[in-house]
Order: structure tokens, then C-alpha cells, then sequence
């Protein structure tokens, strides 16, 4: 049998993951504007693809972190 999850477990997850998404907040932008300043590079594609990619990552971060943080303070829903 798994050990059940306190609370305490729940919300130090929640906030590690939102920590994960700050870090990616800040990454995501800088790759994007990056890869608009070499639009003649080769590796124009790519690079901007990495930046959405991680932006977008940074968001589903954000959101599960929050979703993780509000089942630690009100419960899981049934």
C-alpha cells in the first residue's frame, strides 16, 4: 500500500512546480525574442519553436502547480 499524501507533500509539490514555471516564464520569452533578433540564422525555426515550446510549458506548469496547491489547502474534489 502507497502511503497516503499529507498536505504538507501536496504544497511543497504545488510550489515546486509553480517554481519550474517561473524559471520557464523568464526562459521562454528570452529564446522567442532571441530567435526574432536572428530571423537570417539557419536555425531561425528551431530556435523559435524551442521558445513557444517552452512558453507553452511554463503555462501547463503554472496551471497543474496551482491545481496541486488547491487540493493541499481545500481537499481533493470526489
Amino acid at each position: 500500500m502507497k502511503p497516503q499524501k499529507t498536505n504538507k507533500d501536496l504544497l511543497a509539490k504545488g510550489v515546486q512546480r509553480m517554481a519550474i514555471a517561473l524559471i520557464f516564464m523568464f526562459i521562454g520569452p528570452v529564446i522567442i525574442h532571441s530567435a526574432f533578433k536572428n530571423q537570417d540564422h539557419t536555425m531561425y525555426i528551431p530556435i523559435l519553436c524551442l521558445g513557444i515550446a517552452g512558453a507553452i510549458f511554463a503555462i501547463t506548469m503554472g496551471f497543474i502547480g496551482i491545481k496541486i496547491m488547491m487540493d493541499a489547502f481545500f481537499g481533493k474534489r470526489k
